[in-house]
């Protein structure tokens, strides 16, 4: 009876031992486990103990997820290689849009520049389309009907749907057929074409002005009797647009905010006016105004100044 009690002892003392061993290296392995997913690195044993732990949670997820800001900052440039070839690949776009229903039962094309959209990307396909004959103004970067015709005209040469957005096979296939935009050709010192006017321009004596050909036209019952290029306001101080008239004129004037130079100008809402730029004439689009319609030709303007009278109205579109 000694002889089994005491071998019952050891029992218990060495089955103790080895259940402290076990659990040490089971408590061994979670740690171990824990430490690799958290970095990253967990190998596929260690994953195959716990799958449920090995998953992060939604909010995991989330926050390992980058930003849309930081996946469009991530994004590749749209711009062409600097050898001039087109590059390999169309440009990323944060969140393309499906262009709709392909007839051949085909995934749509998603859409990457459409109406409304102001950009770089936007001022490169004006460039090239003006190349290709069928954009026939400066590039500004906006994407209006001007630019929405321009493409559809360049889609039906290519035997594409006329949509007038580009998708990615519209943006492939004007990459192939145009170059690479020179710094001029984005940002032309040349005169600009006029934009059509708006119909509040169409009747009476008009300051027509266009922020997307950035142009002013000015105009008697519907007729151009002069233009000329123009320039405006930044993100900061922006040009406002609608209807107005002219309140005030004055040949000389000086800023009395930002104690600049303002010849020949013809205010039409608030502070903001129609003036001549020195810094226009010199940096041209480089450059942008504090709200009021910058104008670089002064011999052009001089003649303009003496044509138009207080309560002609201004209208400003795009």
């Amino acid at each position: 009876m000694k002889r089994s009690s005491t071998v019952a002892r050891g029992g218990v003392v060495r089955g103790g031992a080895v259940r402290r061993v076990v659990l040490a290296a089971v408590s061994v392995a979670l740690v171990a486990g824990c430490t690799a997913q958290a970095a990253g690195t967990g190998s596929g044993a260690a994953g195959s103990s716990g799958s449920a732990s090995a998953q992060p949670s939604a909010s995991e997820s989330a926050s390992a997820s980058p930003s849309d800001s930081e996946s469009a900052s991530a994004s590749p440039d749209a711009s062409p290689t600097d050898d001039g070839k087109a590059p390999s690949s169309s440009p990323a776009f944060p969140t393309p849009e499906p262009s709709g229903s392909a007839s051949d039962g085909a995934p749509a094309s998603p859409v990457l520049m459409k109406d409304g959209d102001e950009n770089e990307q936007v001022r490169e396909l004006q460039a090239r389309l003006r190349q290709l004959k069928h954009f026939d103004r400066a590039p500004t970067g906006f994407y209006g009907s001007m630019t929405a015709r321009s493409v559809k005209s360049f889609q039906k040469k290519q035997g594409l749907t006329g949509t007038g957005s580009v998708d990615e096979t519209t943006w492939q296939r004007l990459l192939g057929a145009s170059r690479k935009p020179t710094a001029d050709e984005l940002k032309p010192s040349t005169t600009n074409a006029l934009d059509t006017p708006a119909p509040a321009c169409m009747t009476g004596r008009v300051l027509c002005i266009s922020k997307e050909s950035r142009t002013l036209a000015w105009m008697i019952d519907g007729k151009v009797v002069s233009s000329m290029d123009v320039r405006f306001g930044s993100e900061n101080t922006p040009t406002r647009e609608g209807t107005f008239s002219v309140g005030w004129k004055a040949r000389e004037w000086t800023s009395t905010i930002y104690h600049t130079p303002m010849p020949y100008a013809m205010f039409f809402s608030g502070g903001q006016a129609v003036h001549y730029s020195s810094d226009f004439a010199a940096r041209g689009y480089a450059g942008a105004s504090h709200g009021c319609v910058n104008v670089r030709d002064r011999a052009k303007l001089a003649v303009l100044f003496d044509q138009v009278k207080v309560g002609d109205k201004v209208v400003v579109h795009w």
